[in-house]
């Protein structure tokens, strides 16, 4: 029985779960969204948000702490001085989950994973 055993395993051992999650949090900080299986999804959401909240206190604690989690200067510096300032007013909530329908291959359900005030940025047109 699974009381009480709120991780999600998805079906690899912990050290590779926990760097899945770390790679996928990082890629949703560069990129804006990212797109995988709903069960991922919900599970990297968890992280995410607890990435934005230490952004919002913004000292120097909160940073060291972000960075042992994301590894990465680039994310840790968009995190801090772009994602982080936009949810200043806001208590929670800084993701949504948008299901996309079940992979072809596999059958599994896909969704995409993006930050709440996400714009899809337009197509620069070719010039003929």
């Amino acid at each position: 029985m699974r009381h009480q055993r709120k991780t999600r395993t998805l079906g690899r051992n912990t050290s590779h779960r926990i760097a899945m999650i770390k790679n996928m949090v990082v890629s949703l900080i560069k990129n804006g969204r990212i797109e995988t299986t709903e069960a991922r999804a919900r599970e990297a959401r968890r992280f995410a948000e607890k990435m934005v909240t230490l952004g919002k206190r913004g000292d120097l604690h909160s940073r060291r702490l972000a960075f042992a989690f994301l590894r990465d200067d680039d994310a840790l510096t968009k995190l801090f001085s772009e994602i982080a300032p936009k949810f200043n007013n806001r208590k929670g909530g800084y993701t949504r989950i948008l299901k996309l329908g079940n992979r072809l291959g596999d059958s599994a359900p896909v969704a995409l994973l993006e930050w709440i005030d996400y714009v899809v940025p337009e197509k620069e047109e070719k010039e003929q």
